[in-house]
C-alpha cells in the first residue's frame, strides 16, 4: 500500500511517497510563513499531485487537537488557528488521512525504524525552529494525555524571569533553547552556535534543565533528540550528557541515555507510516 507522509515545520515542510516501507520519493520545500494554511495545502496538492497513494500521514510543528482532527495553533507561523488541515487533504486527494503533532509522529519514527527500535518507553524531542515532545509507551503508541497536549516539553518555565516567549510566557524552554530564538538573541545561526564550544557549554545548561524535567517525570529508557540542532552531533551530544549528569538528583537511577535521531531529517515521515495504524480508531 502506497501512503502519502508530509511533515509541515515552521522553516520547512518535506513530502514523501512511501511503497510499504520503503521511500520511493521525497521532496522538500522552504515554508512561507506568510503564506498560512491555505498556501500550505495548495503547495501539497501542487507536488503530491501526480503521486498514487491510498492513505495519508501528516506530522504538523505544532500543537494539534487529535480527536477532532484539527491543528490548534502554531507559535511561529500565523493563521492556522483551529484549522482542519486533515480534511482538507483527505478533500484534496481522497484519501483518508491522520494527522498528530510533529514531534509525537517523530517519536513513532524513531520507536519504530530508528534509534528508538529497543528503547520502551521513548521519549523523543525535536529541537529545531522550535522545541516539542512526544512520549512512546510500552506498547509502542504514543501517550498524548487528556487534550492531546501531552510532551509540549517547550512550554515549562525554566525561567520566570527570563525573556517573553511567542507563547505569552517568559523563560519557556523553548524561548532559551530553540534555533529560531538562539539566531534571533546571538545574530548567528543556530548550526554556527553550535560549533562554538564556549557558546555550547553554556547552552547545555538550560537544554539539561529542560530534559530534565523529562527524565524525573517519565523515566524514559532513552530519550532522542531529532531536528535541524542535532545534527551537531558530538559538539553539541557529548558537553549535554556531561550537564544533564551533573543536574539529574545523584539519588536518581534513571538512565541518562540521550542520543541523536537515527533517521535524521525523516523522523517525521517515517513516523507518518505508523500514525496511519491509527485510522481504524478515528473511523470508529
Amino acid at each position: 500500500m502506497n501512503t502519502l507522509a508530509i511533515d509541515i515545520g515552521g522553516t520547512k515542510f518535506s513530502l514523501a511517497l512511501f511503497e510499504d516501507e520503503r521511500m520511493t520519493r521525497r521532496e522538500s520545500r522552504t515554508t512561507d510563513r506568510d503564506g498560512g494554511p491555505e498556501w500550505m495545502v495548495d503547495q501539497v496538492r501542487s507536488i503530491a499531485t501526480a503521486w498514487k497513494f491510498e492513505r495519508c500521514g501528516i506530522g504538523f510543528g505544532g500543537p494539534v487537537d487529535f480527536t477532532a482532527q484539527r491543528v490548534a495553533l502554531s507559535t511561529h507561523v500565523k493563521g492556522w488557528r483551529d484549522f482542519p488541515l486533515g480534511e482538507n487533504i483527505e478533500k484534496a486527494f481522497g484519501v483518508p488521512t491522520v494527522m498528530d503533532n510533529d514531534a509525537n509522529v517523530g517519536a513513532l519514527g524513531e520507536a519504530i525504524y530508528g534509534a528508538g527500535r529497543d528503547a520502551r518507553p521513548l521519549f523523543y524531542m525535536t529541537l529545531s525552529t522550535g522545541i516539542g515532545g512526544g512520549i512512546v509507551l510500552d506498547d509502542s503508541t504514543i501517550y498524548r494525555g487528556a487534550d492531546s497536549y501531552a510532551g509540549e516539553l517547550g512550554h515549562i518555565t525554566l525561567k520566570p524571569d527570563g525573556p517573553e516567549c511567542l507563547c505569552g510566557s517568559r523563560g519557556c524552554f523553548e524561548r532559551l533553547c530553540c534555533g529560531m530564538w538562539l539566531e534571533r538573541d546571538h545574530g548567528r545561526t543556530a548550526k554556527d552556535l553550535m560549533q562554538d564550544r564556549a557558546f555550547v557549554e553554556r547552552y547545555v545548561i538550560d537544554l539539561a534543565q529542560g530534559l530534565k524535567a523529562a527524565v524525573m517525570m517519565l523515566n524514559p529508557a532513552r530519550i532522542v533528540i531529532g531536528g535541524g540542532m542535532a545534527k551537531a552531533g558530538d559538539a553539541l551530544f557529548v558537553p549535554l550528557r556531561t550537564e544533564l549528569r551533573r543536574q539529574v538528583t545523584t539519588w536518581s537511577r534513571a538512565r541518562l541515555d540521550v542520543v541523536p535521531a537515527g533517521l535524521g531529517d525523516d523522523s517525521v515521515l517515517y513516523g507518518c507510516l505508523s500514525l496511519i495504524d491509527e485510522l481504524p480508531i478515528r473511523a470508529s
